[in-house]
């Protein structure tokens, strides 16, 4: 029997440059353009995403923080079983926050959130 797809990446678009203070990791300035978030769940990944997707929400993790700033509208979500580093290590584009969404991250991904360029 196949895995059940436990990782995910968010495909979001920033129409505008934003300054988005993401908890304790600090303020930073986010260009306008295309970015795709990398991360799992054991459980629940269905409830999971429709989090992500809510507007209005308790910030918890990082990219809570990103994903309800004015000006993002989410593109896609794509369902993996592979695992959370390898996908976000395989997926090009450069890191535009060190650590975004990578406290837990012992594979040296760097970043869990990449940024893929202008509109």
């Amino acid at each position: 029997m196949p895995a059940a797809p436990c990782t995910y990446q968010l495909h979001f678009t920033l129409d505008a440059p934003v300054s988005v203070t993401v908890g304790k990791l600090g303020t930073f300035a986010f260009p306008a353009g295309r970015y795709v978030y990398t991360g799992s769940a054991k459980r629940n990944l269905e409830a999971r995403l429709r989090r992500h997707q809510a507007k209005e929400k308790k910030l918890k993790w990082h990219i809570d923080y990103l994903l309800t700033a004015p000006g993002v509208h989410m593109r896609e979500i794509k369902r993996s079983e592979e695992g959370e580093c390898s996908l976000n290590q395989a997926t090009g584009g450069t890191i535009p926050v060190a650590g975004f969404g990578a406290s837990d991250c012992r594979s040296g991904c760097g970043s869990h959130l990449k940024y893929l360029g202008r509109l």
